[in-house]
């Protein structure tokens, strides 16, 4: 990929910065983008510092404005856009179902399809043009699946919200409908589904129960998405579109 432009929103911390990290070792030129540009910025700088080409730009992927400003100077400084990642998502907390408030659930829904919609957009709009293009989106186990409530009893950990099950549902959908629409135009759309991946604030007791639940008994760590993000991007991956490849370590079996 070292002729490739790639962009990876949401790519200054745990999972985004390890798909950026995969997109660079493969030669592409990685554009990092957040709302938060330190975060963007030490990234870059730490794979720059090995001889990888990553630069930082800020971007609100939840700003419609700010998505086609990210574009545009994508465009005007390397001249094309080859990989677009809408990794920038997330979920407002939430009390568990019934109690969970219509406004969360909203803007939960909002903060990952929406987001990943106006990313989409915006690359396709420069993808279709160039005749090339390979976009990737982010859903999630709790995509495809419910939750068992009996794994976190008694351990005041906070589940998911109900509203980040729909939303992810929705990112995977989504992913087809788009592969279908572009296709024809030579861009391949595919999302990447993680299964547990956990923040270094969760708690042992609560790893030590995942991974009694995991048929590859460890858990998951943002370097486990490298792979997948690399076939999506690269050309090995060119006749793969409208998937949902789920990382999980086997959380889905069963």
């Amino acid at each position: 990929m070292s002729d490739s432009i790639a962009v990876v929103t949401g790519g200054g911390t745990h999972l985004g910065s390890a798909i950026s990290e995969s997109l660079c070792e493969l030669g592409a030129t990685v554009i990092i983008a957040s709302r938060n540009l330190k975060n963007c910025e030490e990234v870059a700088a730490q794979l720059s510092a090995s001889g990888l080409k990553a630069h930082a730009l800020q971007c609100d992927a939840s700003i419609e404005s700010d998505v086609n400003s990210l574009i545009k100077s994508v465009i005007q400084t390397y001249g094309k856009l080859d990989v677009f990642v809408c990794n920038a998502g997330g979920s407002t907390p939430d009390d568990d179902f019934p109690a969970a408030s219509a406004e969360a659930f909203r803007e939960t829904i909002t903060m990952n399809i929406e987001t990943t919609f106006m990313c989409a957009q915006a690359a396709a709009n420069v993808m279709i043009k160039q005749g090339h293009g390979k976009i990737i989106t982010i859903g999630s186990v709790h995509g495809v699946m419910g939750t068992d409530k009996r794994l976190y009893a008694g351990l005041n950990h906070k589940r998911s919200s109900i509203g980040y099950f729909a939303a992810k549902g929705g990112v995977i959908n989504l992913t087809k409908a788009l592969a279908a629409e572009l296709g024809e135009h030579g861009i391949t759309v595919n999302c990447i589904s993680p299964g547990q991946i956990p923040k270094p604030t969760v708690k042992k007791e609560m790893i030590s129960r995942m991974v009694d639940r995991q048929p590859i008994n460890k858990m998951g760590e943002p370097h486990d998405l490298k792979g997948a993000a690399a076939l999506f991007a690269s050309p090995a991956g060119n006749w793969i579109t409208g998937q949902n490849l789920i990382v999980d370590g086997g959380w889905t079996t069963f």
